[in-house]
This record gives structure tokens, C-alpha cells and sequence, in this order.
């Protein structure tokens, strides 16, 4: 029985280029992850943690090009005929993929422009999530029922953005109906007490309270107050318990929704008849 044996001539000049060439990329992928080790404690001191997700990105594949670049030449590859053929092809992909190329330009506004960073929640067409990455051709988001949502750069840019963790404080604004006979100065009295009572609740701004209306069934009055970002839902939630505590103390009414019918002092009342469907 024959076997056949193979033998690896290092005298070939091709055999030693393509191993120098595979030594060039090891060595640049391990030089590449070095260099983005040492420089990450100096970004995450300096940049968010969106611009450092972009800059180690940057890094990583500027590095890797010039030592890819390195291999091909070692190989013996023109470059300049590479460049060229790489210009055709940009050029035809560019023609065959305009939507992509609209997405990875809107993905450069989105980004230049700094309004949405990695770790916000956001609200966009309705959607609210907090934002995973942005990358070239769209924008990742997770929900708060832990769904994940992808909306293209170019759709995102076109699209009403509401940031809701750009700014370090938020306000709450909580509606509260009271009955037509109470007392508006003490029902504010109460909601003022509440808000100064509650410790997520801020001294400055101070908090309002704004006279809205006069409803079917109550006058609406809007409590405005102020909270620090990451106390924003856990302040909304008390605040109205506090609320509905203190005017049950209080002996404050909020009424529920009625309907009275009402045809003139000079009208005899309107008669009501209740009738038993049922023969009981």
C-alpha cells in the first residue's frame, strides 16, 4: 500500500510570504487587543460610555486595516490595483444598497449630533426602551417587558426622539380632583405638606401647584413636583399614596365621576320609575 507523504518545502517563497503574512495578522489582532486594554481606563474616564463603545471600534478596525494592509503586501498583492477594484465595487454596492447607505449616514448624524447615548431610555414611535448600542445602520433598544427592538438609523432620524435620561432631574406632574364644596386654599395646604414631606421629593425646584379647571365632577388641580432621575418612579408612586392618605385625614373629598340632571328651578323633578325585568 502506498501512502502519500507531504512535505512542506520552506524554500518556496510563496509557503514563507503567506506565513510571514499569517504571523502579521495573529500579531496585529493580539497588538490590537493590547492597545484598546491599556487606552479603555483613560476613555472611561473621559468619554460616555456611548463614545467609548465608538472609539474602541475605531481603534480596533484602523489597527487591524493597516496590519491587514501589511499582509497583503507581504503577499505580494498591488495595492493600488486593490484600492481600485475596492473604489468599483464601493461604488456598485453604494447604487445596489442605497437604503444602507442612507441608514450609515443617518447613523453619522445620530452619532455627531449626541442627543441619544448608549444606557438612555428613550421613546420613539411609540416606543420606549433603554438603548443597547448604535451602531452603522440602526439603533438597538431593549424594552421594559424585555423585548428587543431594532429602528433603522435613517427611520430614527425622521422619527420624535424623547430622552428621558439626558437631564439629571425630572417633574412629576399628578393630577388631583376635589370636590366642588371643599376648600382649594387647604386642599393646597395638604398637597404642599406631602410634597415637603416626601424625601425623594426636591426643594429646588420648589414644587407647584396649578389650579386646571373646573371638571364635571371636581376641581382639577395639578401637583408639579421634582425628582432626581433615578428617583423619578419610585417618587411618583409614593407621592400619590401620600396623597390619598393625607386627605382621607384631612377629610378632603376626591370624587368620583356623576352626572346630575338638572332642567330649571321652575320644572317639576323628573319622574323615575324602576322597573323589575325579572317579575320580583
Amino acid at each position: 500500500m502506498e501512502y502519500l507523504n507531504f512535505k512542506v518545502d520552506f524554500d518556496n517563497p510563496m509557503i514563507i510570504n503567506g506565513i510571514q503574512a499569517a504571523a502579521i495578522l495573529i500579531l496585529g489582532w493580539l497588538l490590537t487587543r493590547l492597545a484598546i486594554r491599556l487606552f479603555r481606563p483613560a476613555m472611561t474616564r473621559r468619554l460616555s460610555r456611548h463614545h467609548r463603545v465608538i472609539a474602541e471600534r475605531l481603534i480596533f478596525w484602523g489597527l487591524m486595516g493597516l496590519f491587514v494592509v501589511s499582509a497583503l503586501n507581504q503577499l505580494g498583492f498591488n495595492l493600488g490595483i486593490l484600492l481600485g477594484a475596492a473604489g468599483v465595487l464601493t461604488v456598485a454596492i453604494g447604487f445596489a444598497s442605497q437604503t444602507s447607505a442612507a441608514n450609515v449616514i443617518s447613523g453619522l448624524f445620530v452619532i455627531g449630533e449626541g442627543s441619544v447615548s448608549v444606557g438612555d431610555v428613550i421613546q420613539v414611535s411609540g416606543i420606549t426602551g433603554e438603548v443597547l448600542s448604535i451602531d452603522w445602520l440602526s439603533i438597538k433598544l431593549r424594552t421594559f417587558d424585555n423585548l428587543f427592538v431594532r429602528i433603522p438609523n435613517e427611520s430614527f432620524i425622521k422619527s420624535e426622539v424623547t430622552n428621558m435620561s439626558k437631564f439629571p432631574i425630572r417633574r412629576a406632574d399628578i393630577l388631583i380632583g376635589i370636590a366642588y364644596h371643599e376648600d382649594i386654599g387647604h386642599a393646597r395646604n395638604v398637597l404642599l405638606q406631602v410634597a415637603d414631606k416626601n424625601p425623594l421629593c426636591l426643594v429646588q425646584p420648589e414644587p407647584a401647584i396649578v389650579m386646571r379647571g373646573f371638571g364635571d365632577s371636581s376641581l382639577d388641580l395639578q401637583l408639579s413636583v421634582w425628582a432626581l432621575r433615578a428617583n423619578f418612579l419610585a417618587m411618583r408612586n409614593s407621592i400619590q399614596e401620600d396623597i390619598k392618605r393625607a386627605f382621607d385625614d384631612a377629610g378632603i373629598e376626591i370624587p368620583f365621576p356623576h352626572t346630575t340632571l338638572y332642567v330649571g328651578e321652575q320644572t317639576p323633578p323628573m319622574p323615575v320609575e324602576i322597573v323589575d325585568r325579572h317579575g320580583g
